[in-house]
């Protein structure tokens, strides 16, 4: 029989952990596209929804998912539940306010895992305008109710972060002292969410690193960031945070969140391997699953990826640029920052228009079993650059049917293959 797990193994365990990660080159991959994702309008999920995307998750080697917000209703609860179950790999965890409702909500979602493989993330707002219009509560008052919960949700979990809403409009110094609490009270992973997205990478250095140097308790925990893209700049916060030493980024794939989105996994994860002599930290994501795992949240979120979505967009490996298209036949290298098959992706797309190339032509021409010498696909160029846009929809019929008007030539394999 096994003998019960001791706290004070579990803590040895924990803070064998958090050593491990601070010391790790690794930058951990924290995904929030069943918790923050799922609150996008419209992008509402099923529990199995949840459970297919969390496994495509696990696959692609993601750190942790914040899997849900166990008070929000009992369908939340059971898709946590499942995704224990059923998800083997990542850490789980659950969001709560800082009540202990929601972390006995998150307690029985997580109650099947094992204690090294759940914790919760508590938040509460901590800036000038959440305290004093949205809560109506002082700093004492605030930072009262933080440690108060982390020391129930403690009883319960050995990992507690603790995150505070809005924390880069939150004054440095009581951000600093808000935290240093929130360790002293039993919080792993400290958490710094740029909620509504109004930080620059300047800016996000910069408060980092004061946060680091004047709350010396960071050592013993991890430092964790949560971007938001209301300007465009959530995947640069990231990568300027990872550059000021945090140990965890959460993302969200596609980006998809809250008004302009999160932090997106693809371009973050992408961003850090292209980069590795800059940022000297590595990532263990399988690129290879990138693709694949974008298509599927946008299936069951059914948000669609905008074609300019950088890293799985559909125009990232598609071009009608004449020149583009001659120096991709050459060398793909010459106009891509990556080949397809590093992210997943089918290949190269030469899009038949008015912008596209002779060679184009010429390769698809042949592609379609149209056997024309030079002359004559220059003449069947000549002859549809300037036809209506329309046209170009099936770029395949206008090709076949200008060269048996022109040539009285035929395709030599069977349409639709």
């Amino acid at each position: 029989m096994l003998k019960p797990v001791t706290t004070k193994l579990k803590n040895r365990v924990k803070n064998r952990i958090i050593k491990l990660h601070k010391k790790s080159p690794l930058v951990f991959i924290s995904d929030t596209t069943l918790r923050d994702g799922e609150q996008m309008p419209g992008a509402s999920m099923t529990p199995e929804d949840k459970v297919e995307i969390a496994k495509a998750l696990a696959k692609i080697g993601v750190h942790s998912i914040d899997a849900g917000f166990p008070a929000a209703a009992p369908s939340e609860i059971q898709a946590i539940q499942r995704i224990v179950r059923e998800v083997k790999g990542p850490f789980i965890s659950a969001l709560c306010r800082t009540t202990k409702s929601d972390i006995d909500s998150a307690k029985l979602a997580l109650e099947e895992a094992p204690f090294w493989r759940r914790g919760v993330s508590l938040f509460i707002g901590t800036s000038p305008v959440h305290r004093q219009d949205k809560l109506k509560m002082s700093k004492t008052e605030l930072i009262k109710l933080v440690t108060s919960s982390i020391e129930y949700a403690r009883k319960s979990f050995d990992m507690v972060v603790f995150g505070p809403e809005d924390a880069s409009r939150t004054e440095i110094p009581f951000l600093c002292e808000i935290y240093r609490e929130a360790i002293l009270a039993g919080a792993t992973t400290i958490g710094f969410p740029d909620t509504i997205g109004i930080l620059t990478p300047a800016k996000v250095k910069e408060t980092l690193f004061k946060i680091q140097d004047h709350v010396p308790e960071m050592d013993q925990v991890l430092l964790a960031v949560h971007m938001h893209n209301d300007l465009g700049l959530a995947t640069a916060n990231s990568l300027a945070a990872v550059e000021a030493g945090a140990n965890i980024v959460q993302c969200t794939v596609n980006g998809i969140g809250e008004r302009a989105g999160n932090a997106s996994l693809e371009e973050v994860v992408m961003a850090l391997k292209m980069n590795q002599d800059e940022f000297q930290r590595q990532v263990n994501i399988d690129s290879t699953q990138l693709l694949a795992l974008s298509r599927l949240v946008a299936q069951r979120s059914q948000i669609p990826v905008s074609l300019l979505k950088p890293i799985v967009g559909e125009n990232i490996f598609a071009t009608e640029a004449g020149i583009h298209q001659d120096g991709l036949l050459k060398n793909p290298q010459t106009y891509l920052p990556f080949l397809p098959d590093v992210v997943g992706a089918e290949g190269i797309k030469l899009v038949l228009g008015k912008h596209s190339g002779k060679k184009a032509f010429s390769q698809r021409l042949e592609q379609l079993g149209l056997r024309l010498t030079k002359e004559q696909v220059n003449q069947i160029t000549d002859k549809i650059i300037d036809v209506e846009k329309e046209c170009w929809k099936d770029a395949d019929s206008l090709l076949i049917k200008t060269s048996h008007d022109l040539f009285d030539v035929k395709p030599t394999y069977t349409f639709g293959q």
